[in-house]
């Protein structure tokens, strides 16, 4: 159990689901692990969060355990979307747990957002790699082309091939570079204030606009999270992805934290754990403001 997810499930706000997908990894396979080390190194955190004055114990988040994969991936997506579903039907939020990236395609099914906001380091836009579109690494290709999301914005991206950087130059995406997230999570009130000014108006998110939050854990520079999959370097500092999450959470209907596996003493999974934390306190501390 996610540590300080004690609320049933009728009652809560808030459902962790984790999804042990590691169907497609391309280099470091351990995604598989990922919900269980999540789990674990959460452990040692503090119920009590300073910035908001608030306990995780009392926001009312409830762990339903894992959506175990098997191998027919399309078949495993769709049954974790309704999974997911179930949960938003309850009105409660999703806080997907993975697993390989290809799992944000079924939180991004269940709840249906307007703006996809990811940060990773990959651009994730390939049409399809090896000949299989479900991918991890088409997974934002898929919820434009597919989903029905109106605007990805991909923050910390620093690689990609020439036929997704290409995609990413239309007015449907918007990237992010490592070297300019500071500044840019700043425009959010990045301080995770959760303030209603977002930069550039309609470029971030409107009044009237949803939006479901990925965090693909390699978008932080691997010496923060060894523990992934596919480690690119020159990526974004922890702080600057907390403030991101705490920025965006409370116009978010749905989170995950993704491609964790076991190939480290614990960094990639305690960072998950913390950033998942973050967006449960941001998120009930908007909806209280609200």
């Amino acid at each position: 159990m996610f540590p300080g997810a004690t609320t049933d499930r009728e009652a809560a706000s808030y459902v962790v689901v984790g999804a042990p997908l590691d169907a497609t990894t391309t280099f470091q396979p351990g995604t598989r692990f990922g919900p269980d080390r999540v789990r674990r190194f959460a452990e040692t955190f503090d119920d009590y969060d300073r910035k908001t004055g608030s306990y995780f114990s009392d926001l009312g988040v409830c762990d339903a355990g894992d959506v175990r994969p098997w191998d027919d991936t399309d078949a495993y997506l769709d049954h974790l979307a309704a999974e997911l579903r179930s949960v938003v039907y309850d009105d409660a939020v999703p806080l997907l747990v993975g697993g390989e990236h290809t799992v944000t395609h079924a939180g991004v099914a269940a709840t249906d957002p307007d703006v996809l906001v990811v940060c990773d380091a990959h651009l994730d836009l390939r049409d399809a790699y090896d000949g299989n579109p479900l991918n991890h690494a088409c997974v934002t290709r898929r919820a434009i082309d597919d989903l029905g999301v109106d605007r990805a914005v991909i923050i910390g991206a620093r690689t990609g091939s020439e036929a997704e950087w290409d995609r990413a130059a239309e007015a449907d995406v918007t990237v992010v570079a490592p070297e300019d997230a500071r500044a840019w999570v700043d425009g959010l009130g990045g301080d995770g204030g959760g303030d209603d000014e977002v930069i550039e108006g309609d470029e971030f998110v409107g009044d009237d606009e949803s939006v479901y939050c990925s965090i693909d854990i390699d978008g932080l520079d691997p010496g923060f999270a060894p523990g992934t999959g596919t480690m690119e370097p020159f990526g974004l500092s922890p702080r600057t992805v907390r403030d991101l999450v705490r920025a965006v959470a409370p116009h978010a209907v749905g989170c995950d934290v993704v491609e964790v596996n076991d190939r480290d003493d614990g960094q990639a999974a305690a960072l998950a754990g913390k950033l998942l934390r973050a967006f449960v306190f941001a998120h009930a501390a908007g909806e209280t403001d609200d």
